[in-house]
């Protein structure tokens, strides 16, 4: 189906050990370009994180938030070198009483904390860590299923927006045969006189005569773009209906235009120029569109 590359989704995840919390959020991008905020703890796994979004949400400019927060000492993983900071904090308020200046315990403290190896970092079991990374995956996972929906329901409304679109330049189009006919009079009007005058041309050269006429019949048929912009309609109509990527619906956009264009160039008419334009204004929209689809 046809995907909005505009999405959100969020998941949590809670038991007695841990805490988790992910946010996918999606935007238009020409490519894939992922970006994930997680604990530093993880940071291992952020290729595995990379790979999956991008596997699943494809286009776009994904941003992926994800939170653990442990709720119990044992799955903390971090705990204070109590006897480290004990030693830091005597020795900075020793260092602070001989240099002469009052320090407020509080600041001595933090201070304390943040010296090298403040923290000892304990290593949950194996049997642990495993588990609590296939919560994590499955909540990313639950995330981006939820984003895929917005993705699919924003994507459906663009298919309505899609059809009209192409629909109203339709019937512009029928409206530009309906005229079609009605200028021929005015064409031959011009071409019958460009003749007299020619043949009254003592240097009238009747092999440059049938060259200018082929090319003056040629100028103003558009009766095969007419038939080629119809044929590309349908087609992108079609697509639609198979869920298309944006880089198809886009090129078929573009041949749409170089139709529509070649018509208006070819037409000669002010009714039919005036039906180019809406025409135009209609294709303006359909570009903007599938810049932000999947």
């Amino acid at each position: 189906m046809l995907q909005s590359m505009t999405g959100f989704g969020s998941a949590s995840f809670e038991s007695d050990k841990i805490a988790i919390t992910a946010d996918v959020k999606t935007l238009n991008s020409k490519f894939a370009d992922t970006f994930c905020r997680m604990p530093k703890s993880y940071s291992d796994k952020e290729v595995e994180l990379r790979n999956l979004l991008s596997a699943e949400l494809g286009r776009g400019k994904i941003e992926l938030s994800l939170n653990v927060v442990p709720k119990d000492e044992t799955s903390a993983g971090t705990v204070v070198n109590r006897a480290l900071v004990k030693a830091y904090f005597k020795d900075l308020m020793e260092t602070a009483k001989e240099l002469g200046f009052d320090a407020s315990k509080t600041d001595i403290l933090r201070m304390a904390t943040m010296m090298p190896n403040a923290y000892n970092s304990d290593s949950l079991s194996e049997e642990d860590a495993a588990a609590d990374w296939k919560n994590i995956l499955d909540t990313v996972k639950a995330a981006i299923k939820k984003c895929i929906e917005f993705r699919t329901q924003e994507g459906q409304a663009t298919k309505l927006k899609f059809t009209e679109y192409i629909n109203t330049i339709g019937n512009l189009l029928d409206q530009v045969a309906e005229q079609d006919p009605k200028r021929i009079p005015v064409i031959r009007e011009r071409l019958e006189k460009a003749i007299a005058d020619w043949q009254q041309n003592e240097n009238f050269n009747k092999d440059r005569f049938e060259q200018e006429l082929i090319y003056y019949v040629e100028k103003y048929d558009i009766s095969e773009e007419k038939v080629r912009l119809s044929n590309h309609l349908k087609y992108f109509i079609q697509e639609l209906e198979k869920g298309g990527n944006g880089k198809r619906l886009n090129f078929i956009s573009q041949e749409i235009g170089r139709e529509i264009n070649t018509i208006g160039s070819k037409a000669n008419d002010a009714i039919i120029q005036r039906l180019v334009v809406q025409m135009k204004d209609e294709l303006e929209k359909i570009k903007e569109q599938t810049m932000n689809i999947v």
